[in-house]
């Protein structure tokens, strides 16, 4: 049986295209940097979406909280432009929300090769 796909996942993935470009061409702060929009939901009446955004070139979690405060002051430019960009009656109000995912899963694969390099020690030393 086929999946359903129901308008707020349309619409989902259009804001999360739309929101990607404008974020990285038509918003000029340098406390934002390099973002990328991981996820978006709406919420199924379409008036919320839950935007979740990672960013790439941010080291520190003060800068990922200041990069997300001035996201946050954005969110009203970055609805005008949508809404100027997209064909929907109403637009859903915009919530940003940081998204850890991807430094952790690069803190994970650190780790990672860490322990191979270890196990690789280990393995040379007792074949010596």
């Amino acid at each position: 049986m086929p999946r359903e796909f129901y308008r707020s996942d349309r619409v989902a993935d259009a804001i999360q295209r739309e929101l990607s470009a404008l974020i990285n061409d038509s918003l000029n702060d340098p406390r934002v940097g390099m973002v990328s929009v991981t996820e978006v939901r709406v919420s199924k009446d379409l008036s919320n979406c839950k935007v979740y955004v990672s960013f790439i070139s941010l080291n520190s979690e003060h800068k990922a909280n200041v990069a997300m405060s001035a996201l946050s002051g954005a969110t009203g430019y970055l609805s005008k432009l949508m809404a100027a960009n997209m064909n929907l009656r109403l637009m859903p109000k915009i919530t940003f929300i940081h998204d850890n995912s991807v430094a952790k899963s690069l803190e994970m694969a650190a780790l990672i090769d860490r322990a191979i390099a270890s196990d690789s020690r280990v393995v040379s030393s007792e074949e010596s």
